[in-house]
């Protein structure tokens, strides 16, 4: 059976295709745009996927959507209803829209892909999902395990916020809701929106600003209490209730009430780009403190419904690694997954999942042994991959001096001796990465030791906020040796701490310095890695997903001692992560990256020529 998953028209656009139930390709249509979280139809994502796998259209037997309009828009109607006459000029802008398209989904659907293929399209077989199933179905189906307890937790759907569901071989059962407009993940993107990040894309900022929080101070409970006094209820199954006298998103073209946050938390909104302050770091741990309670209670909450020992998650709340860690401390579950494409791009898969095994019967193989970094989803390097000779037709149209190599393993100990010299390098090998982690195929690399690596990389090559940490990849067969876990995380979607005997003592008043005497204080021998409270987010390197990338941090341990590295996606700020050669070439140019190396060619920045644009690239992507 083939089936082509899409998600569209809300943000992070993505298409994915199985072939007998297994992945054959997956990609956002955001790496082919460049358009960071295009939520416009994926239709170069479609395509990919269709010639990377040699299908037809005509040759699918299903394409499904990862949600149901019709719900949505009944979810849309209701509550314009309930809280009129709040929210009309939100309604007025709406509603056309709706009428004139989405409602016509089905249609849209056909008329697209007729632009892609000519192929009769009124033949097609368009199915639509739930949202939260076609999460649960993106968490179970690839997952390690035959059975397992899903949790799914979002900003909102069709109507769910939040599930609960149970997976059993080749079936999933939704067991339990949570239902707009209450909702842990608007809850997160209020405060998201609030400290002066960008609704849908800054949550991951909240998350790393959180820790310059002043644990040791009152200022932290004062917020906790304020927020569970006035603006949320956090009941002992998980799920919360909202005051909608203090948000705006349910009618209105905003997240929050502002003045009445200013009013609560004695300061205003704080604007993109303005400098942090302590309190609003303070801010940020209390609702970072708050959603991990949430999860872990979520957590529980599966547990007691399943009975199960095994826990799959999605959804964009998903992707907050230190929740998930906090909810694998717990010892609610022995073994904990989470799909790595968790927010709105992997409903495509999930959605395509769902349709091969609950709507064309697809029979799951059973597993003899659970492995934690073996799954279904190959590393997630399901997207395009490039030859040598695109690779030199890059090179050739740019004039752009290079050494190729014959042999990889004369690449992978060219790169590690440029690592251990503090070089930062631009790594473009195989198939691009599912989801929005780099995870060595798309990757910036650096080391790990350099105490000034953390401040180059943000200032001078992602151009972003020196507070933003970075994660670490370490070979998996010596993470206990650098960090408090054995436990395989090949995505990026858990944090461990820094083992205690790598660590430096906090100075004195620590919880008293400034943001950016707490970023500058040397924390361990492995600094740009560190994050405030010791933690890092850490990406396990397998040799059975990742070959070279694995080779490479091999050979920087047979130079070093070490074999963990500074892992960050290969993009500028606002810039989607690099897809093609041509990208890659670009971004490399646009900053102070000092070696790029794209399969088996290396480029040396100060052999190229004089790089010069048009328009500045700064123009082409706007801040995130």
């Amino acid at each position: 059976m083939n089936v082509l998953g899409i998600s569209a028209y809300y943000h992070d656009s993505a298409a994915a295709l199985l072939v007998d139930g297994a992945i054959a390709a997956a990609a956002h249509e955001e790496r082919f745009t460049r358009k960071k979280h295009d939520s416009s139809f994926p239709s170069k994502a479609v395509e990919f996927c269709l010639n990377y796998s040699g299908l037809t259209l005509s040759q699918l037997d299903a394409i499904i959507f990862y949600d149901k309009p019709i719900l949505k828009f009944e979810r849309l109607l209701e509550t314009y209803y309930a809280y009129a006459p709040r929210g009309f000029k939100s309604f007025l802008s709406a509603i056309p829209v709706w009428i004139k398209e989405k409602l016509f989904l089905r249609k849209l659907i056909r008329d697209e892909l007729a632009k892609i293929e000519d192929c009769g399209t009124d033949s097609l077989n368009i199915l639509f999902s739930e949202h939260h199933l076609s999460h649960a179905a993106s968490a179970f189906f690839p997952s390690p395990f035959d059975e397992a307890a899903i949790l799914t937790i979002d900003g909102v759907g069709e109507w769910a916020t939040s599930t609960v569901g149970h997976g059993k071989g080749s079936g999933i059962t939704m067991l339990k809701e949570m239902r707009f407009p209450h909702s842990l993940g608007l809850l997160y993107s209020a405060f998201t929106y609030f400290l002066g990040f960008k609704v849908n894309s800054g949550e991951y900022k909240l998350m790393g600003l959180a820790p310059y929080g002043r644990h040791g101070l009152p200022e932290v409970k004062k917020y906790k209490e304020i927020i569970y006094d006035n603006i949320i209820e956090l009941k002992g199954d998980g799920s919360v209730w909202l005051n909608q006298d203090y948000f705006r998103y349910a009618t209105d073209l905003t997240m929050v009430d502002d003045g009445k946050w200013q009013r609560l938390f004695g300061f205003p909104r704080r604007l993109p780009e303005a400098e942090l302050q302590p309190h609003h770091c303070d801010l940020a741990l209390a609702i970072q403190e708050i959603t991990e309670e949430a999860v872990v209670r979520m957590g529980k909450t599966a547990q007691a419904l399943t009975g199960s020992k095994n826990l799959v998650m999605a959804g964009g709340v998903a992707l907050n690694c230190v929740a998930n860690s906090k909810l694998a401390l717990a010892g609610v579950f022995d073994n904990i997954w989470v799909q790595p494409a968790a927010g709105d791009a992997g409903g495509a898969l999930g959605a395509a999942y769902a349709a091969h095994y609950m709507y064309g019967e697809g029979k799951r193989h059973t597993r003899a042994a659970v492995n934690m970094a073996v799954d279904e989803m190959q590393g997630t390097y399901l997207g395009p991959e490039f030859s040598s000779l695109d690779i030199a037709k890059t090179a050739r149209r740019y004039r752009a001096p290079y050494t190729h190599y014959d042999d990889f393993d004369a690449v992978a100990e060219m790169t590690a001796e440029l690592l251990s010299q503090g070089k930062v390098i631009g790594w473009f090998q195989g198939r691009m990465e599912w989801g929005p982690r780099s995870l060595g195929n798309r990757s910036i690399i650096g080391d790990a030791r350099d105490t000034e690596m953390q401040k180059r990389l943000n200032l001078k090559i992602k151009y972003r906020e020196s507070f933003r940490p970075f994660a670490p990849s370490v070979l998996f067969e010596d993470m206990p040796e650098y960090f408090t876990t054995s436990t395989p995380s090949p995505y990026m979607l858990f944090v461990a701490d820094v083992q205690k005997s790598r660590t430096n003592p906090r100075p004195d008043n620590y919880d008293r310095l400034s943001l950016k005497e707490k970023l500058y204080h040397v924390r361990s021998d492995l600094p740009a890695i560190t994050h405030l409270d010791y933690s890092a987010r850490i990406q396990s390197v397998h040799k059975e997903t990742n070959p070279r990338y694995h080779k490479l941090i091999s050979k920087f341990k047979e130079k070093t001692g070490y074999c963990v590295i500074v892992n960050t996606s290969f993009n500028v700020r606002g810039e989607p992560i690099v897809c093609t050669p041509e990208d890659a070439y670009r971004c490399f140019m646009r900053t102070e990256m000092d070696y790029l190396v794209m399969g088996n060619f290396i480029f040396d920045k100060t052999s190229q020529r004089p790089w010069q644009e048009k328009k500045d690239w700064k123009e082409e992507f706007g801040l995130d």
